[in-house]
């Protein structure tokens, strides 16, 4: 009875082990899930291959057929299209223009740097809608802010961690993990950005702001760390500050024609592909008045294909990946094993539902990849919530949320490896400059959440 369970823990562990020794991610889930789904099909009671070929050999292969063409279809070409203009935005300088504006503000805070600091993380999540990648935003945020920070009295180590920590929270109708989640819940994603993330990331943010103020100041000054570096505070502009509309451009398509608003009582709707390339074609033909060629403008096309193409090997086969390793899970009876034991150890769906986003934000450590761990775990919800008998998004949200606060403080995170680099500061420095601040952001939500 027990057995299919056992063995997913056992493929569980070994996936975790191989991910903590560096394997290929994809390489590692893929193998994994495919491998479950065969000891599954033989296992008594178990059918993971409802259209069989005829060898389960082939079953197998077959899977990853029908992952690909389901993905590919729908979340994948989105994600693809948000990477190709997120690549776009940041080749026209577009994203720095943004990024230029929006750090102004904390140039008033030079007395309270450390208040200036905190600033950092709700300026940043705001970015983070518009901009959501996480390496790409947290590379721009230290090519800007960074010298800001420290020019005005904190220190290198603190700078860098408001900076990460203005990714711990991935939101926005282009944030993967969000495209993600309302595949799984059938929601449009503006309904699931203001209905249930904006309620939920205003707390935490608060309270990340508190902790990371409060943490910083003291360790620096424990640590004496504290200096004065003398960075410039320019950031080098390539493209007119009105360029800094263009990344918030797919946000107000998708705003404008939602449901929360009704133009002259005509129903206009536009999926979140479509106000990408929307975005693309408006950004071309400024780029077109301003070199005064249309024919450079449509030569930077190419970076969009080439963002597309980059997302897919990175995202997109990660998310087919974790698909078949999901599958995995469900036809070896890990979710069903899992509340077997949960409710033997007394636990209702509020316990559930902390073990699975505990779960997630320990998975995504691991990774170093709140996408990764999201993706392996995300699909497994539906069902689980059902049984439960509680809604999906109520136990979604919260692992989304667990999954890029787990990516915060693993010490094999690109956006922590890069900027610790930048900031000529030790990843794992950086990660326990993080850990009490996401810990209580964490335990607040959990809290705020379920109980």
């Amino acid at each position: 009875m027990y057995s299919g369970p056992v063995i997913s823990i056992v493929f569980i562990i070994i996936v975790a082990y191989l991910l903590i020794k560096k394997y290929y991610p994809h390489a590692v889930l893929l193998t994994a899930g495919m491998l479950m789904l065969v000891i599954a099909y033989y296992l008594p009671g178990h059918n993971p291959f409802p259209k069989s070929s005829g060898f389960v050999g082939f079953d197998a292969f077959v899977a990853i057929k029908d992952s690909f063409v389901k993905t590919n279809t729908d979340v994948g070409l989105m994600i693809m299209a948000i990477g190709g203009f997120v690549a776009y935005i940041d080749k026209i300088g577009a994203s720095t223009s943004l990024v230029y504006l929006a750090m102004k503000p904390l140039r008033l805070f030079r007395k309270y740097p450390y208040i200036a600091a905190s600033l950092t993380i709700p300026i940043g999540q705001v970015l983070f809608v518009c901009i959501p990648s996480a390496a790409g935003l947290g590379l721009l945020l230290m090519a800007s802010i960074f010298p800001i920070l420290v020019n005005l009295g904190v220190s290198r180590l603190s700078a860098v961690s408001v900076i990460t920590a203005s990714t711990a929270l991935c939101l926005g109708p282009a944030s993967p993990t969000t495209v993600s989640s309302t595949s799984i819940l059938q929601m449009d994603p503006i309904s699931y950005f203001v209905q249930y993330q904006i309620p939920l990331v205003i707390p935490l943010t608060i309270v990340m702001m508190v902790v990371y103020y409060l943490v910083n100041r003291y360790f620096d000054k424990k640590e004496g760390l504290v200096e004065q570096e003398g960075h410039s505070e320019n950031i080098q502009l390539t493209a007119p500050l009105y360029y800094a509309f263009i990344p918030v451009l797919p946000m107000i398509l998708l705003i404008l024609f939602s449901d929360i608003f009704d133009f002259l009582g005509v129903k206009i709707s536009i999926g979140t592909t479509a106000a990408m390339f929307v975005s693309l074609f408006t950004a071309i033909i400024l780029e077109a008045i301003r070199k005064r060629s249309v024919k450079e403008a449509f030569k930077t096309m190419s970076v969009f294909w080439s963002g597309m193409g980059d997302i897919f090997k990175t995202v997109v086969t990660l998310i087919i990946a974790a698909d078949i390793f999901a599958q995995g899970l469900i036809q070896l009876g890990f979710i069903d094993g899992l509340i077997d034991l949960t409710q033997h150890l007394g636990f209702g769906a509020v316990g559930i539902g902390v073990v699975m986003a505990v779960m997630i934000f320990l998975a995504a450590m691991l990774m170093g990849s709140g996408n990764a761990a999201f993706f392996a775990f995300g699909p497994l919800i539906p069902d689980l919530a059902g049984r439960l008998g509680i809604k999906t998004v109520s136990m979604l949200l919260p692992m989304q949320f667990s999954a890029t606060l787990g990516r915060t403080v693993s010490p094999v995170s690109g956006i922590l490896i890069a900027s610790a680099e930048v900031a000529k500061v030790q990843v794992i420095d950086l990660v326990k400059r993080n850990a009490i601040p996401v810990a209580v952001t964490l335990i607040i939500m959990l809290i705020y959440q379920f109980i």
